[in-house]
């Protein structure tokens, strides 16, 4: 999304440039987060001119100013959070994101720019977001999509089998998968330099499937002058599109008996570090390095066990072989 900033007021322009320059955020994320604020900001404003929250489409950004920041207070953000559940049907966790991108903004507004004397976020509860198991393949499962893209008929199939191939043992995400460059892949070292969120740079270990895949694809690859960098290309010689890739896994997953499983290309992330946490005895910390994750926290939603996994625990309880010892009078 490109962003016109000369239809922004000041101090939201500041903040997207400071997210950019010195936050280091990915376009992307930059561009996520103008929409949650613009958002918020529309909404602001109508309630600020006694206008119906359905007129916020219709609000020109130019026209907020940060006087209409300094009147909020908790009560107005848990009227948005009302309008964000009840008039656009945001589940929690739709919530939980877009008040992230509000709270960036007045940190920003109150701690880095001194705009505002109070940040009334930080009072702030959010609605419970509901936790759940994360999707993902066993090992059977993932061995039947990879033999699936093995024998597919596609004029790319190395080229969708490299892919399938990255994403189940590396856990790679789509941009991060998109964005690889074939200078990236070090074959001498047995590893691949990943930019992942906000443009981080770590290098992830390559296994002998991986440079097997990738070696292949590249000896039978073309070399077109348009974009000879890329590491994946489409038909048209052009890097890789994200949703070129969501197409090759779908296809992959059916072609498998799989798509029935409500599965993605970031499934197949938490595929990967579920099998090597399960299988491959990887630590946290481990995880967390191979994944690109701030925190270990994040990680362990990968790290679930299996109901196997569960049965062997109890079943290895010293005691489990006790019964209770009767006798017959």
């Amino acid at each position: 999304m490109e962003i016109d900033r000369s239809q922004l007021p000041l101090f939201f322009s500041d903040y997207l440039t400071y997210l950019d320059v010195i936050r280091g955020k990915a376009k992307r994320t930059v561009s996520e987060y103008y929409a949650d604020n613009a958002l918020f900001l529309r909404w602001l404003h109508c309630m600020d001119q006694k206008r119906p929250a359905a007129d916020a489409a219709d609000v020109e950004l130019s026209e907020i100013t940060v006087s209409e920041l300094e009147r909020v207070t908790v009560a107005v953000l848990y009227d948005y959070i009302r309008y964000l559940r009840d008039d656009r049907g945001n589940t929690p966790r739709s919530v939980a994101r877009r008040l992230s991108a509000v709270r960036s903004l007045f940190k920003y507004l109150t701690k880095t720019k001194g705009l505002l004397r109070a940040d009334p976020c930080q009072n702030l509860e959010l609605p419970a977001v509901k936790k759940t198991l994360p999707r993902f393949l066993t090992l059977e499962e993932s061995q039947r999509m990879l033999q699936s893209a093995e024998e597919s008929p596609s004029h790319d199939t190395l080229r969708d089998y490299c892919i399938v191939t990255l994403f189940l043992n590396c856990g790679f995400r789509l941009a991060e998968l998109v964005g690889m460059n074939v200078g990236d892949v070090d074959f001498f070292n047995r590893q691949i330099r990943v930019f992942g969120k906000g443009s981080k740079e770590r290098i992830v270990y390559l296994n002998d499937a991986c440079l097997s895949a990738i070696q292949d694809y590249l000896d039978a690859r073309e070399n077109p002058p348009e974009e000879p960098n890329a590491l994946f290309l489409s038909r048209n010689h052009r890097r890789i599109s994200r949703r070129r890739v969501q197409q090759i896994v779908e296809q992959t997953l059916a072609a498998a008996g799989l798509s029935g499983k409500g599965l993605s290309t970031h499934k197949l992330r938490h595929t990967a570090a579920t099998l090597m946490y399960q299988h491959g005895n990887a630590d946290m910390l481990t995880l967390k390095d191979i994944l690109g994750h701030q925190s270990v926290s994040t990680t362990e939603i990968y790290t679930h066990l299996s109901s196997r996994q569960r049965q062997d625990a109890i079943d290895s309880n010293p005691l489990a072989g006790e019964r209770r010892h009767t006798s017959k009078k």
